[in-house]
C-alpha cells in the first residue's frame, strides 16, 4: 500500500483494482491533511509513512498541498474502469480532485515570477 501511495504522489494518478484504490484513498487524504499543517512534526510523520522517501515528501508538501488551497477534505477521487480481461477484477483510476499546478516563486532581485528548481551537486 505504501508504494501505491508514493505512486499517486509522484505521478498524480494510478490504475489499480477498485479494492486497493478504496484502501489507499483514506490514507492519501490523511497524508494531505497532515501536510497542510506544515509543521516539522507533520513532515516527519509523512516521511515515516512513505518509507523515508524525501522526494515524495517534498512533492507532497511543496507541490500538491498548495494546489488544494482551502479544501478541507476529499482530495482524491476514484473513477471506475472496465474489468480486467485476465481475471475480471474491477479496475479503477485513483487521482487528485484538483489539477496539480507548478508552484511559482517570486525572484526578489528582478521582481518577476519564475519556477525555482533546486539542483543537487554530486561530489
Amino acid at each position: 500500500m505504501r508504494s501505491l501511495v508514493r505512486s499517486v504522489v509522484v505521478s498524480n494518478k494510478i490504475v489499480t483494482t477498485k479494492a486497493k484504490a478504496k484502501g489507499i484513498q483514506a490514507q492519501l487524504d490523511k497524508l494531505v491533511t497532515l501536510a497542510k499543517k506544515g509543521t516539522l512534526t507533520a513532515r516527519r510523520q509523512i516521511l515515516a509513512y512513505v518509507g523515508n522517501d524525501k522526494k515524495t515528501t517534498d512533492t507532497l508538501v511543496n507541490k500538491i498541498v498548495p494546489s488544494f488551497g482551502e479544501r478541507k477534505s476529499g482530495f482524491t477521487r476514484i473513477i471506475n474502469l472496465p474489468a480486467r480481461l485476465g481475471d475480471g477484477a474491477q479496475m479503477a483510476r485513483l487521482e487528485w480532485v484538483e489539477a496539480i499546478k507548478e508552484v511559482k516563486k517570486v525572484d526578489v532581485s528582478s521582481g518577476k515570477e519564475k519556477l525555482v528548481v533546486k539542483k543537487t551537486v554530486k561530489k
